[in-house]
C-alpha cells in the first residue's frame, strides 16, 4: 500500500484514508483509495521531540477527532485534534493538550492509542526506565491509562480521580478488544517474557516484582499474570488487532505476525516469518482487511530497498492474493 516511510508507528482509519504517524519526522500520512502507493503528508504535528524510541506515536480516531500519543521535549502527552474532508483529502486543525505530564526517557514510553467499545480513549504508557513508578497509583507510568475524549477522569474508573486503570506495566504497546468486550494488551518484558495480558479495571501486572507467568504456576494474589508469554528475540510484540476469531501481533524483534485463537489464548501460531522484518502495528481496517506496519528503518532493522512499507494482507493470511 506504500513503500519508503520513515518508521511509521501507528495507522488509524477516517472516512476511507489510513492516517499514518511518523515517529522521527512527526509527519502524519493519509494513505487513500485513489492514490495507496503515494502517502500524502497532511500535518506534521508540533512539539515533537524524537529521541530514541520517542516520537510521534499512536494515533485514533473518533468521529471528527484524531488523538495523537507524542514525545515533547518535556514529557508523552496526548493531543485532539479536528478532522474534516475537504477537496484534497483529510484536513487536520489545530491541537488541544488533553493529557501532558507522562513521564519520558529514550525508551519505555508506551504510546498506544485505541477507544473501546465503552467509547472511552485508553492509552499505553511506559515506565520510561524507571521500574518502580511503575508500581507507584500515583504515577502515570507503567500504566494503561483509561480517559473521556476530552481527557477527564471517568467517573467509574477503578482509582478515584485517576487516569490509572492498570498498572505494574514495564511497557505495553497493543491495545484491542474482543466482541465480548474482554481487553488484550501486549507488552514488552525485560530479559525474560514478553507477555499478552487479559486487563482487568484495576488490575497490577507486577512489573517489577514479576515477569512473566508466576515459576509455579498458581501466581501472586497480588498480581496477574499474562496468559501468554514468549521469549523478546522471538517477539517484541507491538501493536495487536482482532480479526474474526483471532488476535493477531506484530512482533518486532520476532518479524512474525503471531496469532492467537480468542478460544484458546495460551495458543499461538506464526505467519510471515522474516518475510516482511520488523513489524511494529496491526490493524483491521473498515471492511475486514488486515494491514501491518514494518520498522525496519526505526535504527534496529536491516531495512531494504522500500523500507519501511505499509502492507494490505488477506484476512485468512494466505499467500495467495
Amino acid at each position: 500500500m506504500a513503500t519508503n516511510l520513515q518508521a511509521p508507528w501507528s495507522l488509524a482509519f477516517y472516512k476511507g484514508s489510513a492516517l499514518v504517524s511518523e515517529r522521527d519526522s512527526a509527519r502524519i500520512l493519509e494513505i487513500d483509495d485513489e492514490r495507496p502507493a503515494q502517502p500524502k503528508e497532511v500535518a506534521t504535528v508540533a512539539d515533537v521531540a524524537a529521541s530514541g524510541e520517542g516520537g510521534l506515536l499512536g494515533l485514533a480516531v473518533r468521529g471528527d477527532s484524531l488523538y495523537a500519543y507524542f514525545t515533547s521535549a518535556s514529557d508523552n502527552r496526548i493531543q485532539r485534534f479536528p478532522l474534516k474532508s475537504g477537496s484534497n483529502g483529510v484536513e487536520i486543525g489545530s491541537p488541544k493538550t488533553i493529557v501532558e505530564g507522562i513521564a519520558k526517557a529514550g525508551f519505555h514510553n508506551g504510546g498506544r492509542l485505541a477507544f473501546g467499545p465503552d467509547g472511552m480513549l485508553y492509552a499505553t504508557v511506559g515506565d520510561a526506565g524507571k521500574r518502580n513508578s511503575a508500581q507507584d497509583r500515583g504515577s502515570l507510568s507503567g500504566s494503561i491509562l483509561r480517559m473521556n475524549p476530552d481527557g477527564t477522569v471517568p467517573e467509574d474508573n477503578p482509582f478515584s480521580g485517576s487516569l490509572v486503570y492498570s498498572y505494574g506495566h514495564r511497557n505495553p504497546q497493543g491495545l484491542a478488544w474482543d466482541d465480548d468486550g474482554t481487553m488484550y494488551s501486549s507488552e514488552f518484558g525485560q530479559d525474560t517474557w514478553d507477555e499478552l495480558n487479559i486487563i482487568e479495571p484495576g488490575g497490577n501486572y507486577g512489573w517489577p516484582e514479576v515477569e512473566g507467568i508466576s515459576e509455579d504456576g498458581v501466581g501472586d494474589d497480588d498480581f496477574i499474570d499474562p496468559v501468554q508469554q514468549w521469549r523478546p528475540d522471538e517477539a517484541s510484540p507491538s501493536g495487536i488487532a482482532i480479526s474474526d476469531d483471532r488476535l493477531l501481533i506484530a512482533n518486532l524483534r520476532g518479524q512474525v505476525l503471531r496469532t492467537v485463537p480468542l478460544s484458546d489464548v495460551a495458543e499461538a501460531e506464526v505467519a510471515y516469518a522474516g518475510e516482511f522484518g520488523r513489524l511494529r502495528d496491526v490493524v483491521s481496517g473498515p471492511e475486514g482487511e488486515i494491514w501491518l506496519l514494518t520498522n525496519n528503518t526505526d535504527g534496529r532493522g536491516d531495512p531494504a530497498a522500500d523500507d519501511d512499507r505499509i502492507l494490505h494482507i488477506p484476512a485468512d493470511l494466505s499467500t495467495d492474493d
